[in-house]
């Protein structure tokens, strides 16, 4: 069956009616508490009036992460290849003698 789920998300004194799967609900709900948190955090520490320029700000920040969490992984698979390749190095001389 193709439950669906209605539910409505609050962002910036906008509400966003939305028709999710059941399963999306939780990730939705701690994502936009959140871009509230965040929201919250850059008019506090800096003096923005528009809505528009903290929401700017707010997806800036989510995608850096992103990326740098990409980043991270691309080097981290990386190091763990060259682990890898160098104990099958050992391995292989090991079984040749």
């Amino acid at each position: 069956m193709d439950d669906k789920l209605k539910i409505k998300l609050s962002i910036a004194d906008r509400v966003y009616p939305l028709t999710i799967n059941p399963n999306q609900e939780e990730g939705l709900r701690k994502a936009t508490k959140k871009i509230e948190e965040l929201i919250k955090q850059f008019e506090q520490n800096y003096a923005v009036r528009d809505k528009q320029d903290v929401l700017a700000m707010c997806a800036l920040q989510f995608a850096a992460q992103v990326e740098q969490k990409s980043i991270d992984n691309e080097h981290s698979h990386a190091e763990l290849e060259e682990r890898l390749r160098a104990l099958n190095q050992l391995l292989q001389e090991q079984l040749s003698s």
